[in-house]
């Protein structure tokens, strides 16, 4: 079981080296010359961290986005997130879309759809109790942008006290892209 739910940190983690692997082999002078496309591809991501009363959630999201001009970017991303309030835990994964505005240089506005599935467990004086769910998420968010890092806050949109995913509507996130 331990294995089990290992098995989603070992992928996010997996692909986000390997997305590193292949942006550092791209930029190798002696291989091919990359199409336009690919030099308007750029990897990595991000982490969010909230915590409360007896409440812990991380969330790990490695993507890749397209920089469509110096305004403009999206992309696709995977996301891990752990959370634990009280007796109460969730490991989940899924995927998102993430869009991004940046008006002048040093401000960024994004927008990230993003679709999650995992495990919730419940442990109690009476045992345990574990059972599969879903999520969908909208953040919408705004943060100071330097170079390629991007330190802000987001808001879910979508936001339900009782979805048992989400401990609170709004979030902090570290955002990078190489």
């Amino acid at each position: 079981m331990k294995l089990k739910t290992n098995l989603p940190i070992f992928i996010v983690f997996a692909l986000f080296f390997s997305f590193q692997d292949q942006a550092i082999a791209q930029e190798d002078p002696l291989s091919t010359p990359r199409s336009e496309f690919w030099r308007n591809v750029r990897f990595g991501g991000g982490l969010g961290l909230a915590f409360g009363n007896n409440n812990t959630q991380i969330t790990v999201a490695p993507s890749a986005i397209y920089q469509y001009n110096e305004y403009i970017a999206f992309g696709p991303g995977l996301n891990f997130n752990y959370q634990k309030f009280g007796d109460f835990s969730s490991t989940l994964y899924g995927v998102s879309g993430i869009f991004l505005a940046n008006p002048i240089p040093e401000i960024q506005l994004s927008g990230e759809l993003e679709q999650l599935f995992g495990t919730q467990k419940i442990n109690d004086i009476g045992g345990s109790q574990s059972f599969d769910v879903n999520n969908t998420a909208l953040f919408l968010g705004v943060g100071y942008r330097y170079g390629g890092v991007t330190i802000g806050a987001r808001y879910n949109v979508l936001f339900d006290n009782n979805d048992g995913i989400y401990a609170e509507a709004w979030q902090p996130f570290v955002r990078v892209y190489f």
